[in-house]
């Protein structure tokens, strides 16, 4: 007889690396806000800084502790890394894919710590990025394997075709810039603008892969309860973004004029922040977030290492302009690798205080 039973629980880890992925998760979170996010709401307000004095100096404090949590989340991904290959070499040993998958990641750590002492050249900045997408290529082909769910693997190929987009438009373009030719590089803004399209696909192909269960048909009140109010509020959400613009042209054209400009500001905010260029409709961006939060969240109480991993994927954003973005999907794509059902053979266990004596069918059949 066989089994199956799910082997990502973060329990299951040793004590490090399980308070280093949660640390790295939090601090992560801290740093997309208060850095990559509050820093340039900071600088959207320079404007109304002139009226209102305290707007510099709560920005400026909230800045300087985003870069503070950017060291710390720099810090907290290389623990994590070094302790999550040693974790595979201990655990599978040097063969099959760890043969190329563990180099590869080693020499992505390695190239980020020299980038630190040297600052990268072009050639440089393209090889990183080289090295990086092997590893996500490496990484997610494992999980593509391991995986035989179809939501799974829609979601992974989706993901990795995103991201893949972003490393493809900034090792061209590095290379064109380094030759010095004045050529458009082949397709770069076509990919550029797919792999977002794909970013927001895969986040609302997450609820799909890990987040299911919210279903009005089932019988548990409850659950009932919460699909009600999950699908509802995501719904009238999506829908009023939808329309939203055109009710409000059509109510108070000023009005909308101001909600425009602000939304504007906000995709700037955005833009600079994770990467996203809001080309596509807001409902869309607003659909993957619920979809995200509500299933990360949902594999986080159970305590589910991918729900680490989707967290800190999608924590990192679309433009991977700094290492620890980029070190981060790494990461993740890591943890959402360990996160697997198992088939184990269970044996059937042998009659304990068997009876002496025969059944009594057996006994009713025989002669006395």
């Amino acid at each position: 007889m066989t089994m199956e039973r799910i082997t990502g629980k973060l329990s299951d880890q040793p004590l490090l690396f399980q308070y280093t992925i949660k640390l790295v998760l939090l601090v992560a979170f801290l740093e997309l806000i208060l850095y990559r996010l509050v820093s340039r709401l900071g600088m959207h307000l320079s404007k109304l800084a002139a009226d209102h004095q305290w707007i510099i100096p709560t920005f400026t404090a909230l800045t300087e502790i985003g870069q503070w949590l950017l060291n710390a989340v720099a810090i907290l991904l290389f623990l994590g890394l070094t302790v999550g290959m040693l974790n595979r070499l201990a655990g599978r040993g040097w063969t099959g894919v760890n043969i190329v998958t563990v180099p590869c990641v080693a020499l992505l750590l390695l190239l980020t710590i020299g980038f630190l002492l040297v600052p990268p050249t072009m050639v440089g900045s393209a090889m990183y990025n080289s090295v990086a997408l092997t590893a996500i290529w490496l990484l997610m082909s494992e999980y593509l394997t391991t995986h035989r769910e179809r939501s799974h693997r829609v979601l992974g190929v989706v993901y990795l075709l995103g991201i893949s987009g972003w490393l493809y438009y900034q090792i061209v373009s590095t290379f064109y810039s380094f030759i010095g030719t004045v050529a458009a590089p082949p397709f770069v803004y076509e990919f550029h603008r797919g792999g977002e399209a794909l970013m927001v696909l895969a986040s609302v192909l997450v609820y799909w892969a890990y987040g299911r269960g919210l279903s009005f048909r089932s019988r548990n009140q409850r659950q009932r309860r919460r699909a009600i109010w999950f699908w509802g509020t995501s719904g009238s959400i999506f829908i009023g973004m939808l329309f939203l613009d055109y009710l409000l042209n059509r109510y108070d054209p000023l009005l909308a004029n101001n909600i425009r400009k602000g939304a504007d500001g906000i995709g700037w905010i955005f833009q600079f922040g994770m990467g996203y260029t809001f080309y596509l409709p807001f409902a869309l961006y607003m659909a993957g977030l619920l979809c995200w939060s509500y299933t990360v969240i949902k594999l986080l109480t159970m305590g589910r290492l991918a729900g680490y991993g989707l967290g800190l994927m999608f924590i990192a954003g679309y433009a991977l302009l700094y290492s620890n973005l980029t070190l981060m999907v790494v990461l993740g794509v890591m943890l959402l690798t360990m996160d697997r059902y198992r088939r184990e053979t269970t044996d059937s266990a042998p009659a304990v205080n068997a009876p002496m004596l025969g059944s009594p069918d057996r006994l009713a059949g025989d002669h006395i």
